[in-house]
């Protein structure tokens, strides 16, 4: 009975999915074009999200530039692996300059972030390829944002986008509540099918 009903619920998500497609298409194009930024505080103290975001601004100003001029995604992973020792050691002495003794951990990773509205567009949920700075034990709230395209910077807008995504896919993470709900949703199908569908 336990397999009929595991069946049935794959099934119901796969007519979902299929008369979804189209979208589902743009969420995964969207995702494979971005390169985000990802910063984990020691711990939820005051403190320790106030250095969170001082290693933030640190890392933000160091690859401002260098993430600006990119051409793909690829070029910006690229960047990044071949400064990672420079960018660690920039979070290490903004920690110890702050009267701290954490240790940082920076690498890039692909994970799952959640649907994230920003001012002026939304991502969809999904895997991303992040660049994550793990500060100390790594146990407080996070900040995150994209580095590619370079959408980190003050004053940064949505029409960025359209640099290196096509106007469709640039159209869906700008036109904001109309396609917040189809984010949502798309986040949990694929939660579902993650429980489900294994």
């Amino acid at each position: 009975m336990r397999v009929f009903f595991k069946a049935m619920v794959c099934g119901v998500l796969l007519s979902l999915v299929f008369s979804m497609a189209g979208f589902f298409g743009a969420c995964e194009e969207i995702r494979n074009d971005v390169f985000r930024l990802h910063v984990i505080a020691n711990s939820d103290s005051e403190e320790d999200q106030a250095l969170k975001l001082r290693v933030r601004d640190a890392v933000l100003e160091y690859t401002g530039e260098l993430f600006f001029e990119c051409r793909g995604k690829g070029e910006s992973i690229n960047r990044a692996e071949s400064r990672l020792g420079e960018i660690k050691s920039l979070c290490c002495k903004t920690v110890r300059e702050s009267g701290y003794t954490y240790p940082v951990d920076v690498y890039i990773t692909k994970m799952y972030f959640g649907t994230r509205v920003y001012d002026s567009f939304t991502l969809p949920a999904g895997e991303y390829d992040a660049l994550r700075i793990v500060i100390g034990k790594g146990e407080g709230h996070n900040w995150w944002c994209v580095l590619f395209p370079a959408l980190c910077l003050p004053g940064a807008t949505g029409d960025e986008l359209r640099t290196v995504m096509n106007d469709n896919e640039a159209d869906i993470v700008s036109s904001g509540e109309k396609y917040e709900i189809r984010f949502k949703f798309v986040e949990w199908i694929e939660g579902l099918f993650s429980v489900f569908c294994r």
